[in-house]
């Protein structure tokens, strides 16, 4: 017997049809022997009725108000569900999240989840009873028994969390689109199903757009090994498994707010190989990094700065051993990038940098919280250790550094992030599953021979800030990304000029970086307020730009595949005005008029569209 938690979204259970529709699937996956507990979103579009409401009534509403009003479309669908299921015979029981035992912090409309307190949900469940819960929802834990509400994608939030608490065998995930699909299918109907997509991978999708599965339901999976399957509510397809490696005893309580750091990796064998003033125009990225692609040379970290003038800087690092090899390709194709007119000019000029080291963050709790890499920055300044570039994804904040500074670096990470080798989590005393559950009935791993890129997702909910001359010395990145954090706003890309000036003799370097676009204009006032007082120059917004990316933990060691994607972007002349990489992700900056055209573009280059096209219901 298996203890399964199934989610279904207000589409799912959008009328009375489509409840009954939900009511038949479960009761046939309760028939073949399994224990069940059942999440549901509101109705359609009950949710969006109800903020209508409220803004009728108040243009700003109090948000303790609005947690009362929104939890109530998911009280509806739980006590529909349940009298369709008992209608079939099939024992049933609602529950909200406050009685099902959905513990979370006293914060309205983004309340994360603190613990569950299984002995109710359990009681249900050994009585034969399947259990419908109210998704998006808890209660406070400070006594006062506060309804809160866990914000966008909650419902798959307090899925998966239930899932992890149980101990469940897996958590299917019921949804419009018949799985985990290689792009949107609004965009590229030829989108193709993908079986297996690991946690990592699916963390950077998430978090770049694609709607299928909230970040921070994915992030409770990784960090508790929770097998996780996105279905569609109106097939019997096999959907997609979203995989996660061997989780490492983690106590269920603070779920969600528990260390956001498991792991300081470093990398001493680093050299960096950075090409100055290149063109600012189509192409260039992609004949560099062809000719790199063509000699085998394998580049780790890519960084293209914002543009000065009519020009750009390109750096990327490799291992120590391929170095002469990267400055050889550099330096061979440089005189291509010049200007024909001028040969002489010292456009892309080639800098090399020996004895440099990559440290990097590393756990699935940065998701969402701006203060972990400020928290970084802050302690490498402190440490009295120099940031030369930066690169970020949604799982990993790595900063480049001078060799000699790597140890002191690690230390001072290792004891802000308390890591210590070899440490594990433990789980709490009564927090063990209702049911003895068998081991996972789904690999951990991904199948074999993927290719590189499993996936490309477009955001176009993105403006960047840059902010011209900041003195280029320990503690601005920290000062910087800190009063960003203080004003709660998450950053994403983070660039770092490798060009450098000499100002009344202070050196400094031009930073960019991209937030939420409804971020952009408050960063954009509070960072000016203080710019003369912190030394820096002009802060610069722009909000017409897109980002697309391509995720895929095969990409490792593949140096053509950065090549493939600048090349499909130059081919369809789209310029690539930022680039900034991790391990299993690539995205590039672009102007928002030519986002989609960016990611068909790509998607078609990898040859990622199917045979079929997907069709999404209304």
């Amino acid at each position: 017997m298996a203890l399964i938690v199934q989610k279904y979204g207000g589409t799912s259970v959008g009328s009375v049809e489509r409840i009954q529709a939900v009511a038949q699937r479960v009761y046939k996956t309760v028939q073949a022997g399994n224990s069940l507990v059942v999440v549901v979103s509101a109705m359609g579009k009950t949710t969006d009725g109800l903020v209508k409401l409220a803004n009728e009534i108040s243009p700003n509403p109090n948000c303790r108000e609005m947690d009362m009003l929104l939890s109530t479309g998911e009280q509806v669908t739980i006590a529909l569900l349940s009298m369709a299921l008992q209608e079939l015979g099939q024992p049933a029981i609602s529950m909200t999240g406050a009685q099902v035992g959905i513990v979370t912090e006293a914060e309205h409309s983004r309340a994360r989840i603190l613990h569950i307190d299984t002995t109710r949900l359990c009681r249900h469940i050994n009585a034969g009873k399947v259990v419908v819960v109210a998704g998006f929802q808890g209660t406070s834990s400070a006594g006062e028994m506060e309804i809160t509400t866990l914000g966008r994608g909650g419902s798959d939030t307090s899925a998966v969390a239930i899932a992890a608490a149980l101990r469940a065998n897996f958590c299917e995930i019921y949804t419009d689109v018949p799985g985990i699909l290689t792009t949107d299918p609004r965009l590229v109907a030829e989108a193709q199903l993908m079986d297996d997509i690991t946690c990592d991978e699916m963390l950077e999708l998430a978090s770049l757009g694609a709607k299928v599965l909230h970040p921070r339901a994915v992030e409770i999976a990784r960090n508790y090994g929770v097998p996780l399957v996105v279905r569609s509510s109106w097939t019997d397809q096999p959907g997609t498994w979203v995989t996660s490696a061997k989780p490492q005893g983690r106590s269920l309580i603070n779920l969600e707010i528990a260390r956001p750091v498991d792991a300081v990796e470093f990398d001493t064998d680093q050299a960096k190989v950075a090409l100055l003033r290149v063109p600012d125009k189509p192409g260039v990225a992609a004949r560099l990094f062809g000719e790199i692609s063509r000699q085998k040379v394998d580049v780790d970290l890519i960084i293209q700065s914002i543009h000065e003038g009519n020009s750009n800087d390109i750096a990327f690092t490799v291992t120590t051993p391929i170095l002469k090899r990267a400055e050889a390709v550099a330096a061979a194709i440089a005189p291509a990038l010049r200007n024909p007119s001028n040969p002489k000019s010292d456009e892309a000029e080639v800098m090399l940098e020996h004895n440099i080291a990559k440290v990097s963050i590393a756990g699935a709790g940065m998701i969402g919280r701006p203060g972990v890499a400020a928290k970084m920055f802050a302690t490498l300044a402190e440490a009295g250790v120099n940031i030369q570039m930066i690169s970020t994804s949604e799982v990993k904040v790595s900063c480049v550094v001078d060799a000699a500074e790597c140890d002191r670096a690690v230390t001072a990470l290792r004891t802000a992030f308390e890591i210590e080798a070899g440490e594990q989590g433990s789980r709490g005393a009564g927090e063990s599953a209702c049911i003895d559950s068998p081991l996972p009935l789904r690999p951990s791993a991904p199948l074999p021979n993927c290719p590189p890129v499993r996936g490309v997702a477009l955001d176009l909910n993105q403006a960047r800030l840059a902010i011209r001359q900041l003195p280029d010395r320990p503690g601005m990145a920290a000062k910087l990304f800190g009063l960003l954090a203080q004003h709660n706003i998450s950053v994403d890309m983070i660039i770092q000029s490798q060009r450098c000036r000499v100002i009344d003799g202070v050196p400094r370097r031009d930073i960019a970086f991209t937030v939420s676009r409804i971020d952009g204009e408050n960063a954009k006032k509070m960072l000016t307020q203080v710019a003369a007082e912190l030394g820096w120059g002009e802060v610069v917004l722009d909000s017409a730009i897109a980002k697309v990316s391509i995720v895929g933990a095969g990409m490792v060691g593949q140096p053509g595949v950065a090549a493939k994607m600048f090349e499909a972007l130059a081919q369809h002349q789209i310029n690539i005005q930022m680039i900034a990489t991790s391990e299993i992700k690539i995205s590039c900056v672009v102007a928002q008029e030519q986002g989609v055209k960016a990611l068909q573009a790509i998607h078609a280059a990898f040859g990622l569209a199917g045979s079929e096209k997907v069709v999404v219901p209304a």
